[in-house]
């Protein structure tokens, strides 16, 4: 510890970073890098494969989840409209019924060019690009290079060709086999690509149309994708390097499983620990206590952290996120006749879920008053060129007030299957607890526990929920408020309610940090003793802050323990006498702490 005081930070980062990857997964994005680099890759946790003629049906759509999608209920669309004239009492804006009054449409026109610097967005994408040039086989490479000399000699260095194909005519074409992130989201319905989601609303994304196998298989290769493109990782020298999976609450035991397996056994990292988004979150911004607000695109988490240890049973999620509040702006729209006459099917296209949140993350904001803006929208239609629409955009306050109301949201639209699969919630270690272990060379005599006797290590640990509270309906203010209160004691609640850690894409909404700390405010209650809430202001990018805590964490020798081997996972799952256990990131030691503060 006297080596991590007087170290500076960025020469141990250096030196200890060059050989870790960090991996955190989210429902919509997995951000990848190595520890020592300043920000991770942010890719799109999606991969789009081709469909043969004639192979399963055809796959007639596009999206593999498309089957489980529904519409909204009349009860819900009611409710929906019940949570909107709430909120317009808030923000002081025209009811549902006075906005239906008035039904003349707001003026739009068609934008045949114009200059992106004016927009604060541009939510202008083009269809990816699906097919390849058919690599040659090793005869066609060397008649290639023959054909290339003579004509080199015939005609002088001056007319050298600058690529190699344009000599050759009959260039043949295929498609390729599978397109990963953003490009797979791109890619026209029209064309013969299925795209898949491996994780929706925070588990992995297993249904009957889409197996477990399938499942692990595209989070494998999406993975892989990045760490070969992205960071020119081959599989080959993976074996040199370990991996860091910052792993959402959200995730059940059998899932952290899976996450395991894919790293140690497919990827062929030599180690791998797993951490908490929440407590990596706090690692990050440097603090020790805090109340952990994660807003994903599709999931918001809750977790407090007390003195460097994250505390389990303060665990709630919400299954809503930033994706809903682009549906909602697409919904307010349509209300408002704002939208331009196009098909806009975010469940359908990506490409419009592209566009939608593009347009959320630059003109939505929480504020009082009616608000409209000027925005440029966009049509993708398969059989046209790209159109561009010059609109006027209203209420544009009204999405982000559904992470507080969110029957607003309607996030029904993606339901949970129904998964006998997740009710497995013994944990994966038990099968290992009554067998004879194989002892590694650098095991200490006190690590190794022999058969039957790995249960005891853990008689001091707490059980720990398999699946942390969700509630559909609750609000954020008042699910940050049921979190800290559940902490119990008075002093913990008072430092918890202020030091409220707001992280993910949405936390960049203007004007949520002075809406959460007046609801969450008025949502303690009266018998409790806290009259003040605040929330702090990120060090970090709110987007990567949990990477950049899990990358911290992976270099502090105070979490080596919990390391576990490729060769041990491959093996025997984990030697539970040697310290190595996911669920040790709910117990880390609160002295890495001294170095974050020194």
């Amino acid at each position: 510890m006297d080596y991590f005081k007087t170290v500076v930070p960025s020469q141990l980062i250096n030196e200890r970073g060059s050989n870790l990857v960090v991996i955190n997964p989210g429902s919509a994005n997995v951000r990848i890098g190595f520890a020592n680099q300043q920000v991770p890759f942010n890719v799109p946790n999606c991969i789009a494969r081709h469909v043969k003629n004639g192979s399963n049906d055809g796959l007639k759509r596009s999206v593999q989840d498309q089957m489980l999608n529904k519409q909204a209920t009349p009860v819900q669309e009611l409710d929906r409209e019940k949570a909107y004239d709430t909120i317009a009492s808030v923000l002081k804006i025209p009811y549902l019924d006075e906005v239906a009054s008035n039904s003349v449409p707001r003026k739009m026109g068609t934008v045949e060019g114009y200059a992106s610097h004016q927009n604060r967005s541009d939510t202008s994408f083009t269809w990816t690009t699906v097919v390849e040039k058919k690599p040659k086989s090793s005869f066609e490479v060397d008649t290639s290079q023959a054909i290339l000399s003579e004509r080199e000699m015939e005609k002088g260095a001056e007319s050298k060709p600058k690529d190699s194909h344009s000599v050759l005519d009959g260039d043949e074409f295929i498609f390729k086999e599978f397109i990963c992130g953003e490009e797979a989201l791109k890619i026209s319905p029209v064309e013969p690509y299925c795209l898949s989601h491996p994780i929706r609303r925070g588990h992995l994304n297993i249904s009957h149309h889409y197996p477990l196998q399938q499942v692990v298989q595209d989070l494998h290769d999406i993975w892989d994708w990045v760490l070969t493109q992205k960071l020119h990782l081959p599989p080959r020298d993976r074996n040199l390097y370990a991996a860091i999976i910052v792993l959402p609450e959200s995730f059940d035991n059998r899932e952290i499983k899976e996450m395991l397996s894919i790293v140690l056994g497919e990827l062929n990292f030599s180690m791998a620990v797993v951490h908490q988004e929440g407590l990596a979150a706090a690692f990050g911004n440097g603090l020790s206590t805090a109340c952990v607000v994660n807003i994903g695109a599709q999931v918001t988490s809750i977790i407090c952290i007390e003195d460097g240890v994250a505390l389990p049973t303060t665990v709630i999620t919400l299954p809503y996120g930033g994706e809903d509040i682009s549906r909602c702006l697409l919904w307010v729209q349509h209300y408002y006749q704002t939208w331009p006459p196009i098909q806009t099917n975010p469940l359908a296209k990506p490409i419009d879920m592209l566009m939608l949140n593009k347009i959320k993350e630059s003109y939505c904001q929480i504020r009082e008053g009616e608000f409209d803006a000027v925005a440029i929208v966009h049509s993708f239609d398969e059989t046209r060129s790209v159109g561009s629409h010059k609109t006027r955009l209203s209420a544009l306050n009204v999405p982000p007030m559904g992470l507080f109301y969110p029957t607003l949201l309607v996030t029904e639209e993606y339901p949970q299957p129904s998964r006998p699969w997740f009710n497995d919630y013994e944990d994966m270690l038990e099968d290992t607890w009554h067998m004879e272990l194989s002892r590694r060379p650098d095991m200490a005599d006190n690590l190794y526990l022999g058969a039957n006797n790995g249960l005891n290590m853990w008689d001091s640990y707490p059980v720990i929920p398999s699946r942390p509270k969700k509630d559909d309906n609750l609000g954020l203010a008042e699910a940050i408020t049921s979190s800290i209160l559940s902490t119990g004691r008075l002093d913990l609640k008072r430092k918890l309610f202020c030091s409220i850690q707001l992280i993910g894409g949405v936390s960049l909404t203007s004007g949520l940090v002075v809406a959460v700390e007046e609801r969450v405010l008025q949502a303690i209650p009266s018998n409790e003793a806290i009259d003040t809430v605040e929330v702090l202001q990120s060090r970090t990018n709110p987007i990567f802050v949990s990477w950049k805590g899990g990358a911290i964490l992976g270099i502090l020798d105070a979490t080596r323990d919990a390391w576990i081997h490729r060769e041990d996972w491959i093996k025997n799952g984990v030697h539970p006498g040697s310290g190595r256990k996911y669920k040790d990131s709910f117990y880390l030691q609160a002295q890495a702490m001294c170095y974050l503060n020194s």
